[in-house]
């Protein structure tokens, strides 16, 4: 009881803070990792996200897959600029694994996030490759099949094209929440460089 409470007062801060500023992952967009997949083998979804200043909305679509302690995933899609900025085509991918397990001594769940995309179309051209860590734990909620891992994922961001380069830093919050045995949303969002809030409906299997 008392896990749940405090899982409960832990998934509502998270989701309260992921509306303030955010990091960037392989597309430029505030989507954020968990420590572990929620599925068994495959899931595709799509995401929505509001990467910030400059950027109306972004829409991608992702699929994943998975083996043991490791897991890859795919996304493509766009971002509308404000205005008549125009459009900007997204395209990425990312590699997870598992390197922390929950133990009395250490009760946390941890993994290793690398990936590599690019933002590009209209104004400069722009590719990211984030390499993270992200830390957290899964709660069960009491009388039902829903359960919820929230989590912290700071990365560091190097980004270049254009003949420009920088390096980014940020914390991302999150939560994922698993409904049923085929279906989970995600929310995620930041603190760090870049502005942005997003959420994933997926498919699992």
């Amino acid at each position: 009881m008392r896990r749940s409470l405090y899982g409960g007062v832990l998934v509502a801060a998270l989701v309260a803070l992921a509306t303030s500023d955010s990091a960037a992952q392989e597309t430029g967009t505030p989507i954020f990792k968990a420590p572990y997949r929620s599925f068994k083998n495959h899931e595709f979804g799509a995401s929505f996200s509001d990467p910030g200043t400059g950027v109306s909305f972004a829409l991608e679509g992702f699929y994943g897959y998975g083996r043991g302690s490791n897991d890859f995933n795919v996304r493509g899609g766009f971002e509308d600029l404000n205005g008549p900025g125009g459009t900007r085509v997204l395209l990425g991918g990312d590699f997870r694994t598992q390197v922390l397990s929950y133990s009395e001594s250490l009760p946390i769940d941890g993994s290793l996030t690398v990936g590599l995309g690019a933002n590009v179309g209209d104004g400069p051209d722009t590719y990211y490759l984030p390499v993270g860590v992200s830390i957290g734990r899964r709660f069960d909620l009491e009388g039902s099949n829903t359960t919820f891992v929230p989590y912290a994922h700071p990365v560091v961001v190097p980004i270049f094209g254009n003949g420009n380069s920088d390096v980014k830093f940020s914390l991302g919050l999150g939560v994922d929440v698993r409904f049923s045995h085929d279906l989970a949303v995600r929310v995620s969002g930041g603190i760090g460089d870049i502005e942005g809030v997003g959420v994933s409906l997926t498919y699992i299997q």
